[in-house]
């Protein structure tokens, strides 16, 4: 590792709506504050992924010419349709408040992301694409006071930046983590500092999503529709997004909540078999698909929140959960959450004040908004019916206020044994509307170092075939939806082979991997996909 160091007032740790509006948010109460971002990614915004439905109300507050300014956002919604589906039939369903979008848009986050990072620039942020944080720098005390990242930095083009060399430590007098959903770093802090004594365990979905270019006679622009129902059974929670986007364009995605029992669904299958429903398929015929994606994202919502500063730092965004699972968004509560902790970073560091990111959080509408709906997703644990059944009474009953608060347990602990299903005969791809993993993992603009060391660890390499081969049959070839993990025969004996080459970074398996012995980590910096306009 090398010596070189670097040294900042405040030291974010990733480059989304978190991270970049605490940023933008830092330098307009302070100008003369050094800050700094780092992005794993080769280029800002070219790792993220979201549905995307945005709703501009931290927007609004951070950045109120967002229009003048010329923000990405593009298309406002127009109409909200909701769709209970049966394997032939679509049944038209009441928008739930929670989704209605009126005032909101849909947006590429990719673009926004990048549009949010040359904000920054402009007031003064530092950005190192290409440079992962890997290791937290821990002082004699015990606090936080930077971090140390892994090869290789990029500058925003793709280029190898002066700091092109393993091993930089940044140092910062406080580190904010803005990685998003199950941040490697953020991990391994919580940890170390306890975050997650006094939280329920974290729950997560995975969002597959695809931009297609269809035929002008189907596009209806601003147009957003979501269904449940079919191709899920009704002991999985999930559901679909198509949004029309402009220029006849559609986001389409399905997300599967991954507390699933069965380890032989695939939730890759299950969206491909989503599109030949017959009341969707035909948006499809004659269309072109463009870009393939795929995110796990937070859905333990108020109760999964962990303790959100330690000594030296503090947990902002996704990192720290604030997806508002009802309503999907979480862009919005990311993007505050941030700015709060701003706030409360200036006045600690200019003023000498306690650093009360916290209460300053829970006095936002972020907390007040994430309380509301925290019975909404661990309802339907005991099955969509019941789960719609408590939705209803959550939301037009009590309005948020029972006197209790549900909760869930971690994904990994729901998977059962293979001996109790029946493995599942998906179609085979059309290649017209269904796809093969790996022509999709294809679509992702994959770049990856081909002699860096594998990012994806195991803690008992032995495991996978003691356990997960014998036990579940090995659910990671299936739950992966970029082919990483595949079962092969070696001297006629089945062995796992890990194509980390594939990885979307999408955290999945370090999430379902039914005994935890899988581990995500960065790869070396700007490795991954490149996504386009996702």
């Amino acid at each position: 590792m090398s010596d070189e160091s670097m040294h900042y007032d405040v030291v974010i740790v990733g480059a989304g709506p978190a991270g970049l509006s605490a940023a933008i948010r830092l330098k307009q109460l302070s100008p003369d504050l050094s800050v700094c971002i780092l992005e794993k990614a080769s280029v800002v915004g070219s790792q993220i992924l979201s549905g995307c439905v945005f709703e501009p109300r931290a927007l609004d507050e951070l950045i109120p010419n967002w229009r003048e300014k010329g923000a990405p956002l593009l298309t406002p919604v127009t109409h909200d349709r909701f769709l209970f589906l049966t394997k032939k039939n679509a049944i038209p369903l009441l928008t739930p408040p929670q989704m209605n979008n009126t005032g909101n848009y849909i947006i590429s986050l990719e673009n926004f992301t990048k549009w949010l990072g040359t904000e920054a620039e402009s007031l003064g942020v530092e950005i190192y694409p290409g440079f992962a944080a890997v290791s937290p720098l821990i002082d004699k005390s015990g606090s936080l006071i930077g971090i140390e990242t892994g090869a290789m930095g990029l500058d925003k083009m793709g280029e190898p930046t002066d700091l092109y060399q393993a091993g930089v430590k940044i140092y910062g007098k406080l580190t904010l983590l803005a990685e998003g959903c199950r941040g490697s770093l953020s991990k391994q802090l919580e940890k170390q500092f306890n975050l997650r004594n006094e939280a329920m365990p974290q729950t997560y979905g995975l969002g597959i999503k695809e931009i297609w270019e269809i035929d002008p006679a189907h596009h209806r622009e601003g147009e957003v529709l979501h269904t449940i129902g079919w191709p899920l059974q009704t002991n999985t929670y999930g559901g679909s997004f198509l949004y029309h986007m402009s220029n006849s364009m559609i986001a389409v995605g399905f997300v599967v909540g991954l507390d699933y029992p069965n380890p032989y669904l695939s939730p890759f299958e299950e969206f491909q078999r989503f599109k030949l429903h017959p009341k969707i398929r035909g948006v499809f015929e004659g269309a072109k698909r463009l870009s393939y994606g795929a995110r796990a994202l937070n859905e333990g919502g108020f109760q999964s929140i962990p303790a959100l500063t330690f000594p030296g730092g503090a947990v902002i965004g996704c990192a720290a959960g604030f997806l508002n699972v009802p309503k999907i968004k979480g862009s919005h509560t990311a993007m505050k959450s941030g700015m709060v902790a701003a706030e409360a970073a200036f006045e600690h560091l200019t003023k000498g004040s306690e650093f009360n990111y916290k209460d300053r959080l829970q006095k936002s509408w972020v907390w007040k908004e994430l309380y509301q709906v925290r019975n909404i997703r661990p309802g339907f644990q005991k099955g969509l019916w019941v789960g719609l059944l408590n939705a209803a009474f959550e939301t037009f009953i009590t309005r948020g206020k029972s006197p209790w608060t549900l909760k869930h347990r971690a994904d990994f602990k729901t998977t059962k044994f293979a001996e109790y299903f029946q493995k599942i005969d998906y179609p085979k791809p059309d290649n017209q509307i269904t796809f093969d993993r790996l022509s999709s993992v294809y679509l992702s603009n994959i770049s990856h170092d081909e002699n860096q060391p594998c990012h994806l660890t195991l803690r008992d390499p032995e495991r996978m075939m003691l356990v997960n081969y014998r036990e579940y049959g090995s659910p990671e070839t299936r739950y992966c939806p970029a082919g990483v993990y595949e079962i092969v025969k070696e001297e006629g004996r089945p062995k796992l082979q890990i194509n980390s080459q594939n990885c979307i970074h999408c955290k999945t398996c370090d999430i379902k991997d039914p005994t935890q012995n899988i581990n995500w980590v960065p790869p070396q910096g700007g490795s991954g996909p490149n996504y386009c306009d996702m």
